[in-house]
């Protein structure tokens, strides 16, 4: 099973990722961008609040930081037989560069297909929250961290708003894939709705 693990900044989605991880040891855990030593580097660049880049170049060094994730981790443990957990996919392509830097998504999806040989998460979990919210939590995250991430959140309010109403969108499109958490409140109360989500999916980890 292939699920992956979106939302805006500050949403907890990685925490929650880990607490997921530890209930199921056997699970291959990878994040976007990033998953292999290229796309680490990839990530540096693109995370890193220094770079400025064109939005097309910018999806562009996304998609291939994915193709390698999707090709040397993800695709060989789901081919395997395992459960694979990733920190962000091709969904956030089509949140942020789509909805949010107001890409053509058509083009968007594309290119996910073509990174991918068109691999789609069997289940998304969405973590959903107010954009400030979210953006109060990963400033204060990113002033706290040795390494500097934090290209994302230096970027207006609005930006954000329209990255939390694509990913809204997305789910609404794809219910049967996506399943929305909300996010507020403290990590253990996220977690449970987490659980029970989880527990009809995946009974040997969460019965």
């Amino acid at each position: 099973m292939f699920i992956t693990f979106e939302g805006i900044e500050g949403s907890g989605k990685s925490t929650q990722l880990r607490r997921v991880a530890e209930r199921i040891p056997d699970a291959v855990v990878t994040k976007e961008p990033g998953g292999t030593p290229l796309a680490d580097r990839i990530r540096a660049v693109l995370l890193d609040s220094s770079s400025q880049m064109d939005p097309v170049a910018e999806v562009l060094l996304f998609a291939a930081s994915r193709r390698e994730n999707t090709l040397k981790v993800i695709r060989p443990a789901l081919d395997r037989g395992g459960i694979v957990l990733c920190d962000r996919y091709t969904d956030a392509t089509l949140a942020y560069q789509g909805f949010g830097r107001l890409l053509n998504l058509d083009q968007l999806r594309a290119l996910n297909a073509w990174a991918t040989n068109s691999l789609v998460p069997d289940l998304t979990l969405l973590f959903d929250l107010p954009e400030q919210t979210g953006l109060t939590r990963a400033r204060s995250r990113n002033a706290d961290a040795s390494q500097d991430e934090g290209r994302f959140e230096a970027e207006d309010l609005r930006f954000h708003q329209r990255v939390r109403e694509g990913y809204l969108t997305l789910a609404g499109a794809e219910p049967s894939r996506f399943a929305l958490i909300d996010a507020v409140g403290d990590v253990d109360d996220v977690y449970a709705r987490v659980e029970a989500v989880l527990a009809a999916r995946l009974p040997r980890y969460f019965p």
